[in-house]
């Protein structure tokens, strides 16, 4: 196992391949308007084993279990194996945001040490992430989410095993679907049309994501926007997608009244 951190293995990756990384990104996609480039073999394999097999026990990582996604997610990493939290924080150096910077294009990334919507996830058989935009920013509503960085980690997952990422067309119609290969990196593009999701896990296991999300101060776009995190549903579920539709209106709508939210912000605060 190599001694070097975690932060300039990943950065030594991100360096060596960055050419063809960039052209990845770039790659027209159409119908799909999210840019992504994908990068596999990121760590020593002992390593990435080594993080998945300290992920925390399901019943100690919070339950996300409605109609729009069912999956667990923590971001207690003051409880957790210190592997996990250098995992985290190794996409989250000056070094590797740069390069990030090179690889798409988009300047001034900001990592988020709080991990906003971040951290760890685990799915099992049955769960999934409907289609969905990101919210548009972060907890302070200061700066625009721009860049998904997903990490996955489940030794031996098949590319048959659901639990894979989607990237959709603006109707939600067509899907791109990236496999959540062990020792994958996914650099993934997030704007105001940059549907997503997991389609659901067949494979028996957990598959384990590490997230990261990047942003920026400046509006991608000529104008100021928000929005919360808003969902649809696959293309066999109509009944699905006009529930959604009014959930996202009635959430948007609570947003503008109650500006900071109606619930506690899932930051992970360092413990004193």
């Amino acid at each position: 196992m190599s001694t070097q951190p975690l932060a300039a293995q990943v950065l030594a990756k991100l360096v060596k391949h960055t050419p063809e990384l960039q052209l990845e990104f770039n790659r027209d996609r159409h119908p799909v308007k999210s840019r992504v480039a994908v990068l596999d073999n990121v760590l020593p394999p002992e390593t990435v084993k080594r993080i998945y097999e300290s992920y925390p026990p399901l019943e100690q990582m919070r339950l996300m279990n409605s109609f729009r996604e069912q999956k667990y997610t923590s971001k207690a990493l003051d409880r957790m194996d210190p592997i996990i939290r250098e995992a985290l924080y190794a996409f989250q150096t000056p070094e590797v945001l740069l390069q990030v910077e090179k690889i798409t294009g988009i300047k001034a990334l900001l990592a988020d040490p709080s991990l906003y919507a971040g951290g760890i996830s685990a799915m099992i058989p049955g769960q999934f992430l409907n289609p969905h935009i990101d919210n548009s920013h972060e907890a302070t509503q200061k700066f625009y989410r721009r860049v998904n960085v997903l990490f996955y980690v489940t030794p031996d997952w098949s590319a048959t095993g659901g639990g894979n990422l989607e990237l959709w067309d603006t109707g939600v119609r067509t899907p791109l679907e990236i496999p959540s290969l062990f020792n994958r990196l996914v650099i993934m593009e997030t704007n105001r049309v940059s549907w997503h999701s997991v389609n659901p896990v067949k494979q028996q296991g957990t598959r384990c994501c590490v997230s990261n999300y990047y942003f920026t101060e400046q509006s991608p776009e000529a104008y100021e926007y928000f929005h919360v995190t808003s969902f649809s549903a696959r293309p066999e579920q109509p009944i699905a997608r006009l529930v959604a539709s009014a959930d996202n209106l009635l959430r948007s709508c609570l947003r503008m009244i109650k500006k900071d939210g109606m619930a506690k912000k899932d930051v992970y605060k360092k413990a004193a």
